[in-house]
């Protein structure tokens, strides 16, 4: 569970971001050089749209993708960017152009539209975080590592005051390092953007995405993310979202589990009797406030014993 103290970003659920984004677990990529797909982006099931004007984009088309999603902001929608990394040539015009499109809930003059949030791409350095904070105030930024140079500096990415979120950026992770796709070849770095994003106090890591639209894949690739600590997933595809959140929300088992733990734990006079019982009391209240954040209501598994 996110710790209650990082800032978390609490908007009215819109079709660009439909959960608040500590917890938003399918974040769907969109080419924004093509608009024609904005409308399916916003009527998918993904927790966050976001528009893409950086690694699908290429660079002739870089300007009017920008362009598109400024206006689709102007129209009165809403949603966050994938904007090109710091030091690249189209990085200043991105965040001068988004920055007057920055929506704040109750204030601000695009509150019925605009930009809710940012994921910077390339990130390695606090630098490139900060200066982008610097442009965009108060605009939070899932800090997105794609290089071995990032991971290495993984730490004071993190903990730097403009990060809200860490993202694995995985393609790019691989070709910059020749290391393999498989979970044993990039544990090592999933841990990383975990170990970091705890000690930094943020909201757990969003992955890299799964190819195809494979059901059985896209499970895997959820519970791959899951068991290292991910809670967030980039996808391709709006039809992957949906998949993608059942594997990255708590499962009608676990919340069985919680709950008849906290019931055998209360009968028993709701006292710490063992070393073990902390550590379980935490989880099954943290699955349960995480489900009912989510709007996921508990119906207990018809074969499983009440306690």
């Amino acid at each position: 569970m996110p710790n209650s103290s990082i800032m978390t970003t609490y908007v009215t659920p819109s079709p660009g971001q439909k959960v608040q984004a500590d917890l938003a677990r399918s974040w769907l990529l969109v080419n924004a050089a093509q608009p024609e797909r904005f409308v399916e982006a916003e009527d998918s099931a993904a927790d966050v749209v976001l528009y893409d004007i950086e690694d699908a984009v290429a660079p002739k088309d870089k300007a009017r993708a920008l362009k598109n999603v400024t206006d689709w902001f102007a129209a009165g929608h809403t949603g966050w960017v994938r904007i090109n990394g710091y030091g690249t040539q189209w990085w200043e015009e991105d965040v001068t152009e988004l920055a007057q499109y920055i929506t704040h809930e109750l204030n601000g003059p695009h509150h019925n539209g605009g930009l809710l949030g940012v994921m910077l791409a390339m990130v390695e350095s606090t630098d490139h975080v900060n200066e982008t904070a610097a442009r965009l105030p108060d605009v939070p930024i899932v800090a997105l590592v794609e290089t071995a140079r990032g991971l290495q500096r993984i730490n004071s990415i993190a903990a730097a005051r403009g990060t809200f979120r860490l993202a694995f950026g995985v393609g790019d992770f691989r070709r910059d390092t020749g290391f393999g796709d498989s979970p044993r070849a990039l544990a090592y770095a999933r841990s990383q953007f975990t170990i970091a994003s705890k000690a930094a106090m943020l909201p757990s890591p969003i992955d890299g995405p799964t190819q195809g639209t494979i059901s059985k894949n896209l499970i895997r690739g959820a519970s791959i993310a899951s068991e290292f600590g991910f809670t967030g997933k980039l996808c391709l595809l709006p039809e992957q979202t949906a998949t993608i959140n059942e594997g990255l929300s708590p499962s009608q088992e676990e919340l069985t589990w919680a709950h008849d733990f906290l019931a055998e734990f209360e009968a028993a006079g709701g006292q710490i009797r063992n070393g073990s019982d902390l550590p379980r009391l935490a989880r099954s209240n943290g699955i349960i406030e995480l489900a009912e954040a989510l709007g996921i209501e508990w119906r207990r598994p018809a074969d499983s014993d009440e306690y």
